[in-house]
C-alpha cells in the first residue's frame, strides 16, 4: 500500500486509554484542509500515544502520516486510521498561501529611484 498523509487541524484530543496488557492509545480528530473539510478520526497507540499528548493540542496544523487497519469481528468489518508520525504542517501547504516575508520600512528616505 502507498504511503498516506493528511493535512489539517486538530479539532479535538481524547484522552489516553490504557489496557491492562500494557498496550495504550488515543484518538484525535483532524479537520481536513479542503474545499469540503472533512472530520477525520485517528488513533495513535503505544508509546507514540503518550509522545503525541505532549507535543500537539487542539488546533495545531499537522500533516498525519497513517496505515489504514482493517478487521472484522462477529462478521462486521472495522477500519482504524493508525497514525504513525504526526508533525507541524508547513504553514504555505496547509493554507496554500505563500507568507511574504514582513515589510521593513526605513526611517531614511531613500534617493535611488528607478526612473
Amino acid at each position: 500500500m502507498s504511503e498516506l498523509k493528511c493535512t489539517g487541524t486538530i479539532k479535538q484530543i481524547g484522552e489516553l486509554i490504557k489496557f491492562e496488557s500494557g498496550f495504550q492509545k488515543v484518538e484525535f480528530i483532524l479537520t481536513t484542509n479542503e474545499k469540503y473539510p472533512q472530520d477525520v478520526k485517528f488513533e495513535i497507540v503505544k508509546e507514540k500515544a503518550e509522545q503525541f499528548l505532549q507535543y500537539n493540542k487542539v488546533g495545531n496544523a499537522v500533516e498525519v502520516d497513517f496505515n489504514i487497519r482493517g478487521n472484522e469481528h462477529n462478521g462486521k468489518y472495522y477500519v482504524n486510521l493508525t497514525a504513525w508520525k504526526v508533525f507541524k504542517a508547513d504553514v504555505e501547504q496547509f493554507t496554500g498561501l505563500k507568507q511574504d516575508a514582513p515589510v521593513v520600512e526605513s526611517a531614511e528616505p531613500t534617493d535611488d529611484l528607478p526612473f
